[in-house]
Protein backbone atom coordinates (compact mmCIF):
# COMPACT_ATOMS: atom_id res chain seq x y z
CA UNK A 1 0.00 0.00 0.00
CA UNK A 2 1.03 3.47 -1.21
CA UNK A 3 2.25 5.15 1.91
CA UNK A 4 1.97 9.27 1.94
CA UNK A 5 3.89 10.53 5.07
CA UNK A 6 7.50 10.26 3.65
CA UNK A 7 8.72 10.87 6.83
CA UNK A 8 11.39 9.04 9.28
CA UNK A 9 10.43 8.10 12.05
CA UNK A 10 12.83 10.25 13.85
CA UNK A 11 11.47 13.54 11.81
CA UNK A 12 7.86 12.80 12.97
CA UNK A 13 9.19 12.19 16.50
CA UNK A 14 10.31 15.73 15.99
CA UNK A 15 7.53 16.76 14.48
CA UNK A 16 5.56 15.22 17.70
CA UNK A 17 7.61 16.89 20.25
CA UNK A 18 7.43 20.42 18.57
CA UNK A 19 3.83 19.98 18.72
CA UNK A 20 3.66 18.80 22.37
CA UNK A 21 6.36 22.18 22.92
CA UNK A 22 3.52 24.31 21.36
CA UNK A 23 0.40 22.98 23.41
CA UNK A 24 2.84 23.51 26.62
CA UNK A 25 3.45 26.75 25.47
CA UNK A 26 0.12 27.68 25.36
CA UNK A 27 -1.40 25.94 28.18
CA UNK A 28 -1.42 28.88 30.00
CA UNK A 29 -4.29 30.19 27.51
CA UNK A 30 -6.11 27.33 28.50
CA UNK A 31 -6.39 27.59 32.20
CA UNK A 32 -7.31 31.05 31.28
CA UNK A 33 -10.13 29.47 29.46
CA UNK A 34 -11.35 26.74 32.33
CA UNK A 35 -10.92 28.01 35.48
CA UNK A 36 -10.06 24.71 37.31
CA UNK A 37 -6.88 24.82 35.64
CA UNK A 38 -5.93 28.25 37.01
CA UNK A 39 -5.01 27.32 40.67
CA UNK A 40 -2.39 24.74 39.87
CA UNK A 41 -0.95 26.94 37.58
CA UNK A 42 -0.67 29.91 39.83
CA UNK A 43 -3.18 32.14 37.79
CA UNK A 44 -5.28 34.07 40.08
CA UNK A 45 -8.73 35.39 39.55
CA UNK A 46 -10.00 36.99 43.14
CA UNK A 47 -8.48 39.23 45.81
CA UNK A 48 -5.30 38.63 47.68
CA UNK A 49 -7.65 38.82 50.90
CA UNK A 50 -10.69 36.62 49.80
CA UNK A 51 -12.75 39.43 50.68
CA UNK A 52 -14.67 42.62 49.00
CA UNK A 53 -14.51 42.71 45.61
CA UNK A 54 -11.39 44.34 43.45
CA UNK A 55 -12.28 46.98 40.83
CA UNK A 56 -9.50 46.61 37.80
CA UNK A 57 -9.17 49.03 35.00
CA UNK A 58 -6.75 47.73 31.66
CA UNK A 59 -5.27 49.42 28.75
CA UNK A 60 -4.27 52.88 30.34
CA UNK A 61 -3.11 55.61 31.29
CA UNK A 62 -5.75 57.27 28.65
CA UNK A 63 -5.82 60.85 28.73
CA UNK A 64 -9.54 61.42 29.11
CA UNK A 65 -10.74 57.44 30.09
CA UNK A 66 -8.32 57.86 33.24
CA UNK A 67 -9.21 60.62 34.88
CA UNK A 68 -12.68 60.65 34.67
CA UNK A 69 -12.51 57.38 36.28
CA UNK A 70 -10.14 58.85 39.23
CA UNK A 71 -12.92 61.38 39.61
CA UNK A 72 -15.30 59.35 40.08
CA UNK A 73 -13.33 56.72 42.39
CA UNK A 74 -12.29 60.24 44.72
CA UNK A 75 -15.84 61.07 45.13
CA UNK A 76 -16.75 57.51 45.63
CA UNK A 77 -14.14 56.01 48.06
CA UNK A 78 -13.14 52.56 46.44
CA UNK A 79 -9.47 52.06 45.77
CA UNK A 80 -8.84 50.09 42.61
CA UNK A 81 -5.45 48.43 40.27
CA UNK A 82 -4.96 49.93 36.90
CA UNK A 83 -3.01 47.55 34.90
CA UNK A 84 -0.75 49.92 32.37
CA UNK A 85 0.31 49.78 29.12
CA UNK A 86 4.00 50.69 28.64
CA UNK A 87 3.68 52.47 25.72
CA UNK A 88 0.72 54.38 26.93
CA UNK A 89 2.82 54.91 29.79
CA UNK A 90 5.32 56.65 27.28
CA UNK A 91 3.29 59.01 26.47
CA UNK A 92 1.97 60.27 30.12
CA UNK A 93 4.16 59.49 32.74
CA UNK A 94 2.82 61.96 34.56
CA UNK A 95 -1.16 60.54 34.66
CA UNK A 96 0.51 57.31 36.04
CA UNK A 97 1.69 59.20 38.46
CA UNK A 98 -1.51 60.90 39.67
CA UNK A 99 -3.00 57.26 39.60
CA UNK A 100 -0.57 56.12 42.29
CA UNK A 101 -0.75 59.81 44.06
CA UNK A 102 -4.79 59.24 44.57
CA UNK A 103 -4.07 55.95 46.46
CA UNK A 104 -4.67 53.33 43.78
CA UNK A 105 -2.66 50.43 42.84
CA UNK A 106 -1.05 49.67 39.32
CA UNK A 107 0.05 46.58 37.71
CA UNK A 108 1.72 45.70 34.49
CA UNK A 109 -0.53 44.67 31.69
CA UNK A 110 1.74 44.88 28.62
CA UNK A 111 4.25 47.37 26.62
CA UNK A 112 2.55 46.79 23.33
CA UNK A 113 -1.56 45.30 23.19
CA UNK A 114 -0.62 41.67 21.83
CA UNK A 115 -1.77 38.42 21.84
CA UNK A 116 1.33 36.61 23.85
CA UNK A 117 0.44 33.49 22.08
CA UNK A 118 1.32 34.89 18.68
CA UNK A 119 5.15 36.13 20.51
CA UNK A 120 8.16 34.27 20.96
CA UNK A 121 9.51 33.93 24.36
CA UNK A 122 11.94 36.81 23.04
CA UNK A 123 9.41 39.24 22.20
CA UNK A 124 7.32 38.50 25.47
CA UNK A 125 10.20 39.35 27.97
CA UNK A 126 11.12 42.14 25.66
CA UNK A 127 7.78 43.60 26.12
CA UNK A 128 7.55 42.71 29.64
CA UNK A 129 10.83 43.97 30.78
CA UNK A 130 9.98 47.83 28.74
CA UNK A 131 6.74 48.05 30.48
CA UNK A 132 8.21 47.18 33.55
CA UNK A 133 10.98 49.76 33.33
CA UNK A 134 8.42 52.39 31.72
CA UNK A 135 6.04 51.68 34.61
CA UNK A 136 8.49 51.69 37.45
CA UNK A 137 10.08 55.00 36.32
CA UNK A 138 6.99 56.80 36.41
CA UNK A 139 5.21 55.91 39.31
CA UNK A 140 8.31 54.68 41.79
CA UNK A 141 6.49 52.34 42.38
CA UNK A 142 8.02 48.49 42.06
CA UNK A 143 5.40 45.98 39.86
CA UNK A 144 3.77 42.85 42.35
CA UNK A 145 1.11 42.30 40.01
CA UNK A 146 0.35 41.23 36.31
CA UNK A 147 -2.09 41.05 33.91
CA UNK A 148 -1.58 40.23 30.22
CA UNK A 149 -3.82 41.17 27.31
CA UNK A 150 -7.08 39.83 26.52
CA UNK A 151 -6.12 37.45 29.52
CA UNK A 152 -3.83 35.43 27.79
CA UNK A 153 -0.42 33.95 28.69
CA UNK A 154 1.68 31.69 27.69
CA UNK A 155 4.08 29.20 29.60
CA UNK A 156 6.65 31.78 29.50
CA UNK A 157 5.57 34.82 30.38
CA UNK A 158 3.63 32.55 33.12
CA UNK A 159 7.26 31.87 34.25
CA UNK A 160 8.73 34.79 33.82
CA UNK A 161 6.12 36.83 36.12
CA UNK A 162 6.89 33.96 38.62
CA UNK A 163 10.83 34.67 38.25
CA UNK A 164 9.82 38.00 39.37
CA UNK A 165 7.44 37.38 42.35
CA UNK A 166 4.71 38.66 40.56
CA UNK A 167 1.01 37.84 41.01
CA UNK A 168 -0.44 36.84 37.99
CA UNK A 169 -4.31 37.93 38.49
CA UNK A 170 -6.98 37.66 36.31
CA UNK A 171 -10.86 38.42 36.98
CA UNK A 172 -13.81 36.68 37.92
CA UNK A 173 -16.72 39.13 35.94
CA UNK A 174 -15.45 41.04 32.88
CA UNK A 175 -17.80 43.75 32.02
CA UNK A 176 -17.16 43.80 27.65
CA UNK A 177 -16.67 47.14 27.96
CA UNK A 178 -14.94 47.25 25.10
CA UNK A 179 -17.73 46.44 22.64
CA UNK A 180 -19.51 48.87 20.37
CA UNK A 181 -22.58 47.46 21.07
CA UNK A 182 -22.14 47.98 25.32
CA UNK A 183 -23.96 50.22 27.44
CA UNK A 184 -23.83 51.70 31.29
CA UNK A 185 -26.70 49.19 32.19
CA UNK A 186 -25.15 46.09 30.77
CA UNK A 187 -21.49 46.73 31.54
CA UNK A 188 -22.74 47.53 35.56
CA UNK A 189 -24.87 44.14 34.76
CA UNK A 190 -22.19 42.24 34.26
CA UNK A 191 -20.13 43.00 36.73
CA UNK A 192 -23.03 43.10 39.45
CA UNK A 193 -24.91 40.09 38.84
CA UNK A 194 -23.90 36.93 41.56
CA UNK A 195 -20.63 38.58 42.58
CA UNK A 196 -19.35 37.14 45.88
CA UNK A 197 -16.68 37.70 48.51
CA UNK A 198 -13.18 37.84 46.75
CA UNK A 199 -14.73 38.49 43.41
CA UNK A 200 -12.42 40.89 40.79
CA UNK A 201 -14.11 42.99 38.06
CA UNK A 202 -12.55 43.60 34.65
CA UNK A 203 -12.96 47.04 33.38
CA UNK A 204 -10.92 49.33 31.06
CA UNK A 205 -10.54 53.18 31.60
CA UNK A 206 -9.00 53.52 27.66
CA UNK A 207 -10.63 53.15 24.18
CA UNK A 208 -6.97 52.69 22.19
CA UNK A 209 -7.52 48.64 21.83
CA UNK A 210 -11.16 49.02 22.15
CA UNK A 211 -14.08 50.47 20.56
CA UNK A 212 -14.08 54.38 20.17
CA UNK A 213 -15.33 56.42 23.32
CA UNK A 214 -16.05 53.11 25.47
CA UNK A 215 -14.58 54.55 28.46
CA UNK A 216 -17.48 56.79 28.19
CA UNK A 217 -20.05 54.15 29.00
CA UNK A 218 -17.83 52.34 32.02
CA UNK A 219 -17.60 55.85 33.35
CA UNK A 220 -20.98 56.51 33.32
CA UNK A 221 -21.64 52.18 35.05
CA UNK A 222 -19.34 53.01 37.41
CA UNK A 223 -21.05 54.78 40.03
CA UNK A 224 -23.77 52.50 39.87
CA UNK A 225 -21.75 49.08 39.77
CA UNK A 226 -20.28 50.67 43.04
CA UNK A 227 -23.54 51.82 44.67
CA UNK A 228 -25.16 48.28 43.51
CA UNK A 229 -22.44 46.30 45.14
CA UNK A 230 -22.44 48.11 48.10
CA UNK A 231 -26.10 47.31 48.26
CA UNK A 232 -25.45 43.30 48.40
CA UNK A 233 -23.11 44.42 51.46
CA UNK A 234 -19.84 44.42 49.37
CA UNK A 235 -16.91 46.11 50.37
CA UNK A 236 -14.06 47.35 47.84
CA UNK A 237 -10.96 46.06 48.72
CA UNK A 238 -6.87 45.96 46.98
CA UNK A 239 -6.59 43.27 44.51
Amino acid sequence: MYNSDHRTPATRLTGAAAALLAAGYALPALAAAWPPLRGPLGIEERTASGRGYALTFDDGPHALGTPAMLEILARSGPRATFFLVGEQVAKDPALAREIVAAGHGVGLHCHRHRNLLRLAPAQVRADVDRAQALIEDATAREVTLYRPPYGVLNAYALALARSHGWRTLLWTHWARDWEARATPASIAARVTERVSAGAVLLLHDADEYSAPGSWRRTAEALPRIIDTLAAQGLEPVAA
